[in-house]
C-alpha cells in the first residue's frame, strides 16, 4: 500500500476518492485550502472508513507550503484535484483561473520533482475535446480549444504533463477525463455542497427539491436530441472515485502519460434527469424552459472502453442510483456541511 497526497481532497470528488483510498488500504494526506471543500467532509470520511487521514491546510500556489508536505511525509504518489471549477466564473475572471489552476499545478509539479515523486493522477475533464469532435469521445481524438477558460486550464495542464513525461521517463501520469459526476455516498454523509448558487445541474435539482431554490431552469428545449434538451454523460461519484484508485495502481506500475475517459457512455437528457428524479424520489421539481446558454453543446458522452480494457474499471451505479443517492445526501444535509 502507498502514501498518497490528495490535493483538493476536501472537495466533492476528492472526499469520495479519499474514502475509497482508505478503504483500499492506502495512507492519505490531504492538502486543501478549503475554498471549495470542507473540513467536516474529511471528518465524515474518517468515520465512514473507520480510519484516519492527515490534513494539511495550504494553497498549491505556495511552493514553501508544498515543499514542507513532501519533507514531512514519505509520499509515493499524488492525486491532483485542487483548482477552481466554475465554468461561468472562469469567463469573468480568467486570470484568477490561470493563477489557481495552471500556476498552482506548476508549483505542485516542481515540488514533486524536487522530492523525487513522479506518479500522478490528474483530475481532467471532457471539455478538452472542445466543440469540434463528435460524440462518443475517444481518447485518441485530437484535442481542441474548449469554449471556456476552465476547460482551457485543463487542456494546458494536460499538454504540460505530456511534455514533462516525454522529457523525463521517470514520470508516470494518468489523465482522467471526467464527464458529469453526480450522486453521493450511499450513507448520505458526504456529497456535493457547492458554495452559493450551484453551477451544476444535480445540486440545483436537489436544492429545488429541498426548497432552497424556487424552480429549475432548463436552458433550451429545441436541441437536436431525443427530447430537445441537452444530453450529458452522468457518472456516479463513487464510480469516479474508484476509477482514481485503479488509475493510481496502474501508474505506480507503469511509466509515461496515459489518458482515460471516465463516463458511462450513455447520454442522458436534462429533462430525463428531472423526470427520473421525480419518479425515483417522489418529489416534484417545478421547472421552466429558458433560452439556450451560449457554448452549450447539444450532446456529449464518452467511449469508456479504454478504461474498461486497461484499468478493469466500469461503472456499477445506475441513473436511478445516482438520483436516489443525490436526494438522500441533500435530504439529510439540507444546508450541506454547514
Amino acid at each position: 500500500m502507498a502514501n498518497i497526497l490528495v490535493t483538493g481532497g476536501a472537495g466533492y470528488i476528492g472526499s469520495h476518492t479519499c474514502l475509497e483510498l482508505l478503504n483500499a488500504g492506502h495512507e492519505v494526506i490531504v492538502f486543501d485550502n478549503l475554498s471549495n471543500g470542507s473540513g467536516e467532509s474529511l471528518r465524515r470520511v474518517e468515520k465512514l472508513a473507520n480510519n484516519s487521514l492527515d490534513f494539511v491546510q495550504g494553497d498549491i500556489r505556495c511552493q514553501d507550503e508544498l515543499d514542507r508536505v513532501f519533507q514531512n511525509y514519505q509520499i509515493d504518489a499524488v492525486i491532483h484535484f485542487a483548482g477552481l471549477k466554475a465554468v461561468g466564473e472562469s469567463q469573468q475572471i480568467p486570470l484568477t483561473y490561470f493563477d489557481h489552476n495552471i500556476a498552482g499545478s506548476i508549483q505542485l509539479f516542481k515540488s514533486m520533482q524536487k522530492a523525487g515523486v513522479f506518479s500522478l493522477v490528474f483530475s481532467s475533464s471532457a471539455t478538452v475535446y472542445g466543440e469540434l469532435n463528435p460524440s462518443p469521445y475517444q481518447e485518441d481524438m485530437p484535442l481542441s480549444l474548449p469554449n471556456n477558460n476552465y476547460g482551457y486550464t485543463k487542456l494546458v495542464i494536460e499538454q504540460m504533463l505530456e511534455k514533462m513525461a516525454l522529457a523525463d521517463a521517470r514520470w508516470s501520469i494518468a489523465l482522467l477525463r471526467y464527464f458529469n459526476p453526480v450522486g453521493a455516498h450511499k450513507s448520505g454523509q458526504i456529497g456535493e455542497d457547492p458554495r452559493g448558487i450551484p453551477n451544476n445541474l444535480m445540486p440545483y435539482v436537489t436544492q429545488v427539491a429541498i426548497g432552497r431554490r424556487e424552480k429549475l431552469s432548463i436552458f433550451g428545449h429545441d436541441y437536436p436530441t431525443k427530447d430537445g434538451t441537452c444530453e450529458r454523460d452522468f457518472i456516479h461519484v463513487v464510480d469516479l472515485a474508484k476509477a482514481h484508485v485503479l488509475a493510481l495502481s496502474n501508474r505506480l506500475n507503469n511509466q509515461g502519460c496515459r489518458a482515460w475517459n471516465i463516463g458511462t457512455g450513455a447520454p442522458i437528457s436534462v429533462l430525463q434527469i428531472k423526470e427520473t428524479f421525480e419518479k425515483v424520489n417522489g418529489v416534484q421539481i417545478p421547472t421552466e424552459f429558458a433560452e439556450r446558454r451560449s457554448g452549450d453543446l447539444p450532446a456529449f458522452y464518452a467511449d469508456a472502453s479504454r478504461a474498461k480494457n486497461e484499468l478493469g474499471w466500469q461503472p456499477q451505479y445506475t441513473l436511478e442510483d445516482m438520483l436516489a443517492d443525490s436526494w438522500n445526501w441533500q435530504k439529510h444535509n439540507p444546508n450541506g456541511f454547514s
